[in-house]
């Protein structure tokens, strides 16, 4: 335990570094994961495809370590209960370095199939300011209009969401059918649910009671009312069926999964979906579903 003392936590043995020193975490996490998945499959007679996530890359290493303790996990699972189990792994980007290099991260048949940007930890990481301690310092930026607004409550389009841009154009440049969105403070946020209707982004996940206002942004977003940005195509307010285990249990007021230390993987699993199908349930999680550029979808309530 001693060797684990931080001084700075935020910036040390967190999400999947945690994880490559102690990968049993990972085999833990992914095995709960899908022996949930497979007994939620046979509880209800739908399908239910988990999206493992592995938090805090920076490297396509990193990923590729923990990606093959969960592959074998699963192969496991299905020797166990033959069941045919099918599942995704993708990533969380919070990391200016993993949004740079999110083509190499996403490349190949063993690359990440979805992304979600982390911004409350992305936007410590880029502006280099801890959010538990920006209160002051805020005050006085926003006192002398350094700062328009709170970055850390509506995203910074032009550092954060620049990071934002790029790692997804260049993720969908080598898997063009890359899912991507984000999580945190912002998914909440009306300004910032636009600017990922312009970047073309299929969902945001907010905490539940943020839900009703990020569907009318997402709304407002698609057919181009009081959008703080042009309108670029078809968006769908859509709440997703699932829970993320990770983003439910640390913050309720936020939907912030990065207040804790995480460890290696979470899970948000789609009762009813296999691959990239409409994305259709009641408002029962954290996550908002968007069509992005490609398809308006309708919101339906089960």
């Amino acid at each position: 335990m001693a060797e684990l003392h931080e001084f700075n936590p935020m910036l040390g043995f967190r999400g999947c570094r945690l994880a490559v020193r102690y990968p049993e975490i990972t085999e833990t996490q992914a095995r709960a994961i899908f022996e949930a998945a497979i007994n939620a499959e046979r509880k209800t007679g739908k399908p239910v495809v988990p999206e493992v996530m592995i938090p805090l890359i920076a490297y396509r290493t990193e990923f590729a370590v923990l990606r093959d303790v969960i592959v074998k996990t699963a192969n496991a699972v299905r020797a166990e209960t033959g069941a045919d189990l099918a599942f995704q792994i993708g990533t969380m980007i919070e990391l200016p370095r993993a949004a740079l290099r999110a083509a190499e991260i996403a490349e190949g048949a063993e690359g990440a199939e979805f992304f979600s940007f982390g911004t409350n930890d992305l936007t410590q990481t880029c502006l280099g300011l801890s959010r538990d301690d920006a209160a002051p310092i805020l005050a006085n930026y926003t006192e002398r209009a350094i700062f328009e607004v709170d970055p850390f409550v509506s995203i910074d389009r032009e550092g954060v969401g620049e990071l934002v841009a790029i790692g997804t154009e260049r993720g969908r440049a080598v898997r063009p059918d890359l899912k991507v969105g984000i999580c945190g403070e912002h998914g909440g946020d009306p300004a910032s649910i636009a600017f990922c209707h312009a970047t073309k982004l299929d969902y945001v996940s907010c905490s539940p009671f943020r839900v009703p206002v990020a569907r009318l942004a997402a709304a407002q977003a698609a057919i181009g009312q009081s959008a703080p940005v042009p309108d670029k195509g078809g968006l769908a307010a859509t709440a997703n069926g699932g829970l993320a285990a990770a983003r439910q249990k640390d913050r309720g007021d936020s939907g912030d999964p990065h207040r804790k230390r995480r460890s290696s993987a979470s899970s948000s699993s789609k009762p009813g979906r296999r691959g990239r199908g409409p994305r259709l349930g009641r408002i029962s999680s954290n996550t908002m579903s968007m069509g992005g550029n490609r398809k308006l979808q309708a919101a339906q309530k089960e």
